[in-house]
C-alpha cells in the first residue's frame, strides 16, 4: 500500500477477491441450490448489500469462481509446459502431476460433483464449466499432442482422444473421492493415480523410437 493510501480503499479493492473466495467454500461445502448469497456475504465479511454491488446474481458469482479460482490453475500448467522445451513425454508428466496437486489441495473437487449433480436443474453451470475448464484444458492438451505428432513423438491418431485418455481417470479419481470415499470407498491416492497413469498412456501413445 502506498504512503498515506487509506486502509478502506485497500479493503474495498480487495472484496471482490475475498467475495470469490468465500463463494469457492460456500458452493464446496453446500452446493449451488443450497449456496445462500447471505452465507457468501457472511462468510467474506461483508453485508449482503456489498456483495450485490459486485455480484447480482449466484450464477454471477459461480461464473467468478471459475474465472478467478479455476482457470488460473489450467493457464499456469499451460505456460509452464510450454515453458518446458522438451519432448511430449516429461511435458504430460508435470501437467497431469501438476493437475493431481490441484485436485488434492483445493476444494475444486467438490465444485465439480456440485456441476455434475445439479446441471440438470441449473444447465449454465455446466456450460460455464465445459466452456472455461473442460474445454480449454482439452484443448490445452489436445495442442500440445498435435504438435507432437507433427515432430512424430506420438503415434499417429485422434488428438483429443489422446487427450481424453489422459484426462479421465483424474475426473474418476476426483469423483470417486468426493462421492463414493464418503460413503465407505477406499480411499484413492490421486497423486499415485496420475503418476502410473501415466506412464500407462504414454507407453501406448509414444512412438516406438522417442520412448521419453
Amino acid at each position: 500500500m502506498l504512503a498515506g493510501e487509506p486502509k478502506w480503499r485497500r479493503r474495498k479493492e480487495a472484496r471482490p477477491g475475498e467475495i470469490v473466495a468465500a463463494a469457492l467454500e460456500v458452493f464446496a461445502e453446500k452446493g449451488f441450490a443450497a449456496a445462500r448469497l447471505d452465507d457468501i456475504a457472511a462468510r467474506a465479511g461483508v453485508s449482503k448489500g456489498a456483495l450485490y454491488l459486485y455480484f447480482e446474481t449466484k450464477h454471477d458469482l459461480f461464473h467468478a469462481v471459475v474465472r478467478d479460482a479455476v482457470t488460473p490453475n489450467i493457464d499456469a500448467i499451460e505456460a509452464a509446459a510450454r515453458a518446458m522445451n522438451q519432448p511430449i513425454g516429461p511435458v504430460i508428466r508435470m501437467m497431469l502431476g501438476r493437475a493431481a496437486e490441484v485436485l488434492i489441495t483445493s476444494p475444486l473437487g467438490a465444485v465439480a460433483k456440485m456441476v455434475i449433480a445439479e446441471s440438470r436443474n441449473f444447465p449454465d453451470l455446466a456450460r460455464v464449466w465445459h466452456d472455461e475448464v473442460v474445454e480449454r484444458a482439452l484443448g490445452v492438451i489436445t495442442g500440445l499432442i498435435e504438435a507432437a505428432q507433427a515432430r512424430g513423438e506420438i503415434r499417429p491418431g485422434d488428438a483429443r482422444f489422446h487427450a481424453f485418455s489422459l484426462i479421465s481417470p483424474l475426473l474418476l479419481g476426483l469423483l470417486w473421492r468426493e462421492v463414493l470415499v464418503p460413503a465407505g470407498g477406499r480411499p484413492v491416492d490421486i497423486r499415485a493415480l496420475a503418476a502410473q497413469h501415466v506412464e500407462t498412456v504414454l507407453g501406448g501413445m509414444l512412438s516406438q523410437g522417442d520412448r521419453r
